[in-house]
């Protein structure tokens, strides 16, 4: 499986890559690399639909074609039934220039994450159901557990709650995005950063896989986290991946514990006070009382 999405991803990587050389001969090699583009976009939609990570017509892709254009998802089609025909394009103020079919109100966040970033190619946003669930229950996903995790994202980090479609969704988001490569989005989903779309989307994968083990972990009792030695190690070795400039993971991040209901473990509450203790009653006082009402009986 590893095997087979690596040749899938490279194949599309070569693919741009050429497309990329065959501006130089003119017009011709130019389409063929917006073609490329528009391949790679469809392929991801196809695979995140696949996956679940979306339902109807939810999520949108982008990538930046140049300083100025940027090709993205319409609004209202499945991404898993995307065609190339299908995509437009906007600058970098939202205004559509290209296609048939209106673009996404959601590339605004792309754009403000593109102004933000100059190393950044691509965007994805999706809601995968177990990494949207730590976002919906205000979970971060900051702690130190997997190697993979913390070599290429560091951490996922949450931003607080902001109204889809407009580009105040990114306020919450701007202190995260010149830090991390994927955000998960209170109450919304996830939206991951790449240097091209299959980039953009591996990070997706790699975020719903973290979410997935650390909530079977969290069923199970216990989510073992690495020390700072072990954390410092894996950091130190993000340079023979090109990795620079991304922020570790929390050595102090955990979650919080609950009970089989979900609702805050009883353990960690405030106790109870104790019943009050029985008042004694004493074995001749007992007597007494029997001796009397035996007493009143013969009468």
């Amino acid at each position: 499986m590893a095997r087979a999405q690596a040749a899938a991803a490279q194949a599309l990587v070569d693919a741009r890559a050429a497309g990329a050389a065959d501006q130089k001969t003119g017009r011709a090699g130019e389409m063929d690399s917006v073609y490329a583009l528009r391949r790679e976009i469809c392929e991801v939609g196809r695979r995140i639909y696949e996956r679940g990570y979306v339902a109807a017509n939810d999520g949108n892709i982008s990538v930046r074609m140049s300083d100025d254009r940027v090709l993205c998802t319409p609004t209202g089609v499945s991404k898993g039934f995307l065609t190339e025909d299908m995509l437009g394009i906007c600058d970098m103020d939202g205004n559509q220039v290209a296609g048939s079919m209106r673009i996404s109100s959601e590339v605004r966040m792309h754009l403000e994450i593109y102004k933000m970033r100059a190393e950044i190619h691509a965007v994805v946003h999706a809601h995968p159901p177990t990494a949207t669930g730590f976002a919906v229950a205000g979970l971060e996903l900051t702690q130190c557990v997997l190697p993979e995790v913390i070599l290429a994202l560091g951490g996922v980090p949450l931003a607080s709650y902001a109204r889809p479609g407009g580009v105040e969704i990114v306020e919450p988001m701007r202190p995260l995005i010149s830090h991390y490569d994927a955000i998960l989005l209170a109450n919304h989903g996830v939206v991951t950063l790449g240097k091209h779309v299959m980039d953009a989307h591996f990070k997706m994968e790699t975020v719903e896989h973290f979410a997935k083990i650390a909530l079977v972990a969290h069923q199970l009792g216990r989510l073992g986290t690495l020390g700072q030695a072990q954390v410092e190690e894996l950091v130190s070795m993000r340079g023979k991946y090109g990795i620079t400039d991304r922020p570790s993971c929390d050595l102090h991040a955990v979650l919080p514990q609950a009970g089989s209901d979900g609702r805050t473990n009883p353990s960690t509450q405030a106790e109870s006070p104790a019943p009050a203790p029985a008042p004694t009653v004493h074995s001749d006082l007992i007597a007494r009382v029997t001796q009397e009402v035996l007493r009143q009986l013969r009468k």
